[in-house]
């Protein structure tokens, strides 16, 4: 059955100035998330998770599959693979890495034809990309994912009628976080 869910997010904040990226063990890694991004990823293992059951907005849902970019020749980067590690580990799911920056076409094939709620971490210049692709065009979601926004879930879900409507969630885990949706 093909999917009836489809949940996109940005990695996590990445090294920008002064604040460098951090591995895992603690060693400076510009391919990594700053602190912040490690705060956010930690965060959002309740935002699709929740102890309770009980999503902090409807569009919501908790993950069944979750893809990542995985690194590769155009991208070396490990930022949207450890944005949702924390929530794969709690879920105990295994992080789909297989598609890398450019198969953006494959990766919404396999979304679409996934169990949903399926759950996307990638780089948030081709986010509109991948929605165009689910979708067939370029007016539902704005075609542009502003490079200072980690803070937004876009939902897109498929209507009985058949095609998709679309959400944006704010995210609202951290200081500073943003109410606003991206137009």
């Amino acid at each position: 059955m093909p999917a009836n869910k489809i949940m996109l997010i940005r990695h996590a904040e990445k090294p920008e100035g002064k604040d460098a990226g951090v591995s895992t063990d603690g060693k400076q890694n510009n391919e990594e998330l700053i602190v912040r991004g490690w705060q956010r990823s930690g965060g959002l293992v309740r935002l699709f998770a929740p102890r309770d059951g009980k999503f902090v907005d409807p569009y919501l849902a908790q993950p069944t599959i979750i893809f990542a970019s995985g690194v590769g020749k155009h991208s070396e980067s490990l930022r949207p693979q450890h944005t949702v590690l924390e929530l794969a580990t709690v879920l105990g799911l295994p992080l789909q890495t297989q598609y890398l920056k450019g198969d953006e076409a494959d990766l919404a094939k396999a979304a679409v034809n996934a169990t949903s709620p399926v759950l996307i971490a990638w780089e948030h210049e081709a986010i509109p990309d991948i929605v165009n692709t689910i979708v067939g065009n370029k007016t539902t979601c704005p075609q542009k994912w502003h490079g200072s926004r980690f803070d937004l879930v876009w939902v897109l879900d498929a209507k009985r009628s058949g095609g998709w409507s679309f959400s944006q969630v704010p995210q609202l885990l951290l200081s500073g976080d943003s109410n606003k949706p991206i137009t």
